[in-house]
C-alpha cells in the first residue's frame, strides 16, 4: 500500500507542480502532513541538500521521501511516478507539436501557466524563509526570530550584493559550513 501511496502522491505532483523544484515544495509539505514518511523539518534538510547537490531538486527530493518511506524500491517508484506526468507530457507535445506551436488557445493556456508557477516558487521560498529565519509558535518576539540565522541570511546577502561576480557554488559552500558549525 506504502508503493501505491507513493506512486499517487509523487505523480500528483509531478503533474501539477508546474515551473521547476521549487514548486514541489508546496506538495511536499503536504505529504509531509499527510503521511509519516517525513517531517517538515526533514523537508528543510532535504530542501538543503537537493540544492547543494547535483540533479533537479524535484527528483532529488521525491528519490529522498521514497526511499525514507519504502527503501529502494519506493525510491524507484517516487522518483519514476514524479516524472511520468513531465515525460507523457513532452511525448504528447512533441507528436502534435505543429498544431500545438500555432493554435493561440494552447498559447494563451502556456502563456496563463507562467504567473501560476511563479506564484508556486514565491510561495515555496516564503514558507522556507518563514520556517528558517523564525520560530513559529515561540511565546515571545525574542524568542520568535531566530537571531542566528537572521544574522547569517544579511551576512550571506549582503555577500551576495558586494561578491555578486563571486561563482554561486562559494555561497553554497559557505553556507554549508555555516549551519554545519553554527547547528542552524
Amino acid at each position: 500500500m506504502t508503493f501505491l501511496l507513493l506512486i499517487y502522491e509523487f505523480f500528483k505532483t509531478g503533474l501539477f507542480a508546474v515551473g521547476g523544484g521549487m514548486a514541489t515544495v508546496p506538495f511536499l509539505k503536504e505529504i509531509a502532513r499527510a503521511y509519516p514518511w517525513f517531517t517538515e523539518n526533514e523537508l528543510l534538510d532535504m530542501i538543503a541538500v537537493s540544492e547543494s547537490t547535483p540533479g533537479p531538486i524535484g527528483v532529488n527530493m521525491a528519490t529522498y521521501s521514497g526511499f525514507r518511506a519504502g527503501g529502494l524500491l519506493g525510491a524507484l517508484c517516487s522518483t519514476l511516478a514524479l516524472v511520468a506526468p513531465s515525460i507523457m507530457i513532452i511525448l504528447i507535445v512533441s507528436r502534435m507539436m505543429r498544431q500545438f506551436q500555432e493554435n493561440r488557445l494552447v498559447q494563451h493556456a502556456f502563456y496563463c501557466l507562467r504567473p501560476a508557477s511563479a506564484g508556486l516558487i514565491v510561495g515555496a521560498m516564503a514558507s522556507i524563509y518563514h520556517e528558517t529565519l523564525f520560530h513559529p509558535g515561540a511565546a515571545s518576539l525574542y524568542e520568535w526570530l531566530n537571531l542566528p540565522a537572521l544574522m547569517l541570511f544579511a551576512l550571506f546577502l549582503a555577500g551576495v550584493i558586494k561578491f555578486k561576480k563571486l561563482h554561486p557554488i562559494v555561497f553554497i559552500a559557505l553556507g554549508a559550513a555555516c549551519g554545519i558549525v553554527f547547528q542552524l
